[in-house]
């Protein structure tokens, strides 16, 4: 039985653009999966912290050794490795913030990004351990920062996940861009009008 874990990073609730297409998204999967299961995760109802000297000393203590204090610490890391490896697939709703990823998400990256856990040292170099897994990413900005746009230079947002969820070994990544949401925020354009296009091929990739 399939299982497809699905992250949201966006503060703004049901106006949030980027939650409606990782709705979408689940809701189309669920139809192409029959009996498969969902988890969602609201990366802003979690109450990440960031990384600390504790965190740091108990991620770096062998699983054997680590005081119950330690174990405490470490304990939200465990759960969501845990999620992301008893999960075959992931889709993430990821508003840009400023050129880059909300504060939420890479709160959640530096807890799962772990030597021995999700990625392992050896002897050629770093090696990750999520393989076999693909992952979407729904990405919703102001403006239009894709390949070949004046501001490309300027997005920070998927280049830099590529790479992380590149090192923790999830090649397969497919990104959906729904662009210029400023629109939105100005009146310019009808919320369903600017939706459809981006609805219509979040369901396409997830029906795959």
């Amino acid at each position: 039985m399939s299982t497809l874990l699905k992250l949201d990073s966006s503060p703004m609730g049901d106006r949030s653009i980027s939650r409606k297409l990782t709705t979408q998204f689940a809701a189309t999967w669920l139809e192409t999966h029959p009996g498969g299961t969902v988890i969602t995760q609201d990366l802003t109802t979690l109450g990440l912290r960031p990384v600390d000297g504790s965190w740091v000393a108990a991620a770096h203590t062998l699983d054997a050794d680590r005081s119950s204090e330690q174990r405490k610490v470490l304990s939200l890391s465990e759960r969501l490795i845990t999620e992301l490896q008893q999960t075959d697939e992931y889709v993430f709703g990821v508003p840009m913030h400023n050129f880059s990823i909300p504060s939420t998400l890479k709160l959640w990256i530096d807890q799962v990004v772990r030597a021995g856990k999700t990625f392992a040292y050896t002897p050629v170099g770093p090696a990750g351990l999520l393989t076999g897994k693909k992952a979407t990413l729904l990405v919703a900005s102001g403006g239009a920062y894709e390949q070949g746009t004046a501001l490309a230079a300027l997005n920070f947002v998927t280049p830099y996940l590529r790479t992380v969820f590149g090192f923790i070994g999830i090649k397969d990544v497919t990104i959906i861009a729904a662009e210029g949401t400023s629109q939105l925020m100005s009146g310019k354009v009808d919320p369903h009008s600017f939706l459809a296009p981006f609805l219509e091929k979040v369901q396409t990739h997830a029906s795959l």
